[in-house]
Protein backbone atom coordinates (compact mmCIF):
# COMPACT_ATOMS: atom_id res chain seq x y z
CA UNK A 1 0.00 0.00 0.00
CA UNK A 2 0.82 3.66 -0.06
CA UNK A 3 0.53 5.98 2.16
CA UNK A 4 -0.38 9.79 1.31
CA UNK A 5 -0.67 12.50 3.35
CA UNK A 6 -0.64 16.29 2.91
CA UNK A 7 -0.75 18.95 5.19
CA UNK A 8 -2.71 22.47 4.60
CA UNK A 9 -2.07 25.96 6.36
CA UNK A 10 -4.26 28.04 5.06
CA UNK A 11 -4.40 31.65 4.08
CA UNK A 12 -7.15 32.39 6.52
CA UNK A 13 -8.07 29.41 8.88
CA UNK A 14 -10.83 30.47 10.59
CA UNK A 15 -13.67 27.86 11.72
CA UNK A 16 -15.79 28.35 8.73
CA UNK A 17 -12.95 28.07 6.16
CA UNK A 18 -11.58 25.20 7.99
CA UNK A 19 -14.98 23.10 7.87
CA UNK A 20 -15.48 24.20 3.82
CA UNK A 21 -11.68 22.41 3.74
CA UNK A 22 -12.65 19.54 5.25
CA UNK A 23 -15.59 19.18 3.74
CA UNK A 24 -14.55 19.47 0.32
CA UNK A 25 -11.69 16.77 0.94
CA UNK A 26 -14.02 14.13 2.52
CA UNK A 27 -16.08 15.08 -0.70
CA UNK A 28 -13.57 12.79 -2.67
CA UNK A 29 -14.77 9.31 -0.48
CA UNK A 30 -16.71 7.64 -3.12
CA UNK A 31 -16.24 10.05 -6.11
CA UNK A 32 -12.57 8.16 -6.65
CA UNK A 33 -12.25 4.30 -7.40
CA UNK A 34 -8.63 4.11 -6.32
CA UNK A 35 -8.94 5.50 -2.64
CA UNK A 36 -8.68 3.06 -0.76
CA UNK A 37 -8.84 4.79 2.43
CA UNK A 38 -9.96 8.69 3.52
CA UNK A 39 -9.54 10.37 6.93
CA UNK A 40 -9.83 14.52 7.19
CA UNK A 41 -8.33 15.44 10.36
CA UNK A 42 -8.20 19.39 11.69
CA UNK A 43 -5.64 20.55 14.14
CA UNK A 44 -5.86 20.68 17.67
CA UNK A 45 -2.98 22.52 19.02
CA UNK A 46 -2.85 25.24 16.77
CA UNK A 47 0.51 26.91 17.46
CA UNK A 48 3.18 28.75 15.31
CA UNK A 49 4.33 25.68 13.14
CA UNK A 50 1.14 23.78 13.38
CA UNK A 51 -0.70 22.93 9.82
CA UNK A 52 -4.58 23.55 9.83
CA UNK A 53 -5.89 20.55 7.70
CA UNK A 54 -4.39 16.99 7.37
CA UNK A 55 -5.03 14.47 4.47
CA UNK A 56 -4.75 11.10 4.94
CA UNK A 57 -5.27 8.13 2.18
CA UNK A 58 -3.83 5.02 1.40
CA UNK A 59 -3.60 3.79 -2.46
CA UNK A 60 -3.01 -0.23 -4.04
CA UNK A 61 0.12 0.91 -5.36
CA UNK A 62 2.03 4.07 -6.46
CA UNK A 63 0.21 3.80 -10.19
CA UNK A 64 -3.44 4.25 -8.29
CA UNK A 65 -2.05 7.17 -6.42
CA UNK A 66 -0.54 8.94 -9.29
CA UNK A 67 -3.98 7.65 -11.38
CA UNK A 68 -5.74 9.47 -8.59
CA UNK A 69 -3.69 12.86 -8.83
CA UNK A 70 -5.02 13.11 -12.34
CA UNK A 71 -8.27 11.95 -11.76
CA UNK A 72 -11.04 14.50 -12.98
CA UNK A 73 -12.76 15.30 -9.57
CA UNK A 74 -9.10 15.19 -7.30
CA UNK A 75 -7.42 16.90 -10.13
CA UNK A 76 -9.87 19.82 -11.66
CA UNK A 77 -11.98 20.58 -8.84
CA UNK A 78 -10.39 19.12 -4.79
CA UNK A 79 -6.76 20.31 -5.66
CA UNK A 80 -7.29 23.70 -7.53
CA UNK A 81 -9.98 24.83 -4.34
CA UNK A 82 -7.52 23.28 -1.58
CA UNK A 83 -4.38 24.90 -3.63
CA UNK A 84 -6.70 28.44 -3.75
CA UNK A 85 -7.02 28.76 -0.24
CA UNK A 86 -3.95 27.59 1.52
CA UNK A 87 -1.01 29.39 2.09
CA UNK A 88 1.15 26.25 2.20
CA UNK A 89 1.14 22.88 1.53
CA UNK A 90 3.12 19.81 2.28
CA UNK A 91 3.11 16.29 1.72
CA UNK A 92 4.88 12.74 2.23
CA UNK A 93 4.15 9.72 0.61
CA UNK A 94 5.64 6.55 1.66
CA UNK A 95 5.08 2.74 1.51
CA UNK A 96 3.23 1.08 4.27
Amino acid sequence: MITHIVLFKLKEPTASNIAAAREKLESMAGKIPMLRHLEVGVDLVRTERSYDVALYTKFDSLADMQAYQVYPYHGEDVAPYMRSISSAVASADYES
